[in-house]
Formats: C-alpha cells, sequence, structure tokens
C-alpha cells in the first residue's frame, strides 16, 4: 500500500475530448446509460482495476484511513454491506494475519485471504452475538459503506440511508469493545443530527468525513466516530467474564 491517497490524473486539457461516450441500447434506460458512462470515465474505477482492488470505494477507505489512522495490525473487524469487498481487502492488508475480518451481506461475496465472508441481514436478532463469535471477542472497528436502493425521490433516498447508518450504528454499539470505532455512510442533508447527537454520547470523537474518491456531484459524506465509551450492559458483561 505505497500509495493512500486515492489521487489519478485526470488528462490535462485533452480530458473533455476523451470522455467515452454510450448510446442507449435496447432494453437500457437512460439512468442505466448515464451510470455506465460514468463508469467507464471514473479514474477510480480505472485504477481499482489497474491496482487489483474489488471497487472504487476502496480508494474511499484508504484515505480516511491515511487521515485517521483507523486500521491497525491485528484489529476485529466487522464490515457491513460487504459486497463486493473493497472495504474488506483493503482492511485485510493492513491487520494481517493476526487481525480478523468478517463481512457480512446479503449477497454471496467471492472469497478473499485474510476476509471471512457470510451471507446473512446484519438486522437478524442473531447477527451480533453470531459475529462476536466469528471474530473471537468484541469488534475494535464496524464499518459500513451501504446504501439503501435508490428511489430517484433525493429527499426519501437520504432518510432512508440515515436510518440504515442509525440501524447500522445500534448494531455496532452491541458488538464493538471499549475504545472501538464505527465508519459509515451517510448523505449531507441536515436530518444526521439525530445521529451525530446518538454517537457523541457514546463516542469520544464523532466528525464527517469527505473523502476525495466520493464523486464531487455526490451529497454522500462518512460519519466517524472513535473512542467507544461502551455502555453499562456491556460493562456488565465485561464484569461477569
Amino acid at each position: 500500500m505505497s500509495d493512500r491517497r486515492g489521487g489519478a490524473s485526470s488528462g490535462g486539457g485533452v480530458r473533455g475530448e476523451l470522455k467515452q461516450r454510450v448510446k442507449t441500447g435496447r432494453g437500457r434506460t437512460l439512468s442505466q446509460k448515464r451510470w455506465l458512462e460514468r463508469q467507464l470515465n471514473d479514474p477510480y474505477v480505472a485504477r481499482a482495476k489497474r491496482e487489483g482492488y474489488r471497487s472504487r470505494a476502496a480508494y474511499k477507505l484508504l484515505e480516511i484511513d491515511e487521515r485517521y489512522k483507523l486500521l491497525r495490525a491485528g484489529q476485529k473487524i466487522v464490515d457491513l454491506g460487504a459486497a463486493p469487498g473493497g472495504w474488506s481487502q483493503v482492511a485485510a492488508r493492513v491487520v494481517g494475519p493476526s487481525g480478523r475480518i468478517v463481512g457480512i451481506d446479503l449477497l454471496e461475496i467471492e472469497p478473499m485471504a485474510g476476509v471471512e465472508f457470510i451471507t446473512l441481514d446484519f438486522l437478524d436478532p442473531e447477527a451480533p452475538a453470531r459475529l462476536t463469535g466469528m471474530l473471537g471477542g468484541p469488534a475494535d472497528l464496524v464499518m459500513s459503506d451501504m446504501a439503501a436502493n435508490a428511489t430517484g425521490h433525493k429527499k426519501t433516498d437520504h432518510l432512508r440511508i440515515i436510518g440504515l447508518a442509525e440501524t447500522a450504528a445500534e448494531f455496532a454499539r452491541e458488538i464493538l469493545g471499549p475504545g472501538g470505532a464505527y465508519l459509515a455512510k451517510v448523505f449531507q442533508g441536515g436530518t444526521e443530527g439525530a445521529l451525530l447527537n446518538d454517537l457523541k454520547r457514546d463516542f469520544a470523537a464523532v466528525r464527517h468525513v469527505k473523502p476525495a474518491a466520493s464523486r464531487a456531484d455526490s451529497s454522500e459524506l462518512y460519519v466517524l466516530a472513535t473512542g467507544y465509551r461502551g455502555t453499562p450492559a456491556a460493562a456488565a458483561s465485561s464484569d461477569e467474564d
């Protein structure tokens, strides 16, 4: 991981001339055409293919980790909504063989060295205990790049992803150990205030992060909460052990 910044050359003054256009094919909607066109012209997509990462999202985690030193050797990590595995791939290269990474998703994920993938809904009541068992103890980091399926209505989509982040935060509280961290995707729009206030109650530091690899025209942000203080229930459980 010699270059963790995620920068890429734009092609200088010929950038516009080199953009690939996609014709609307049979059965392809305009939105699908725009998505494919954006993928073909995205420097992070090309870089991910060149450097062997499973998704462009890998560069978001690389940049966040470079700024905040989130990943460390030997950590126990849960990757929520892990498919196709880009974030787990980045984490595995840092935590090494002494760490444990469990990726969870509703979709099956191609196996990866250093990561144990499981097809499971993290909302399943048995999920926290099951993942803690797979990790061999409480997690040091719960990370989530999940996004709810888009409806095309910005306000609705924003509320849905905030709801997803809130639910993931509740899950994180069940499996994080003291001092642990939570990283999740949100959208900027004001309604994330309740989520931030709840996180500030339970974590020593809470901040917004906008990686360079997030598309400039996107309202995508990440919330990073570090220094988990634990809960009375978690503390009681620890005392009993």
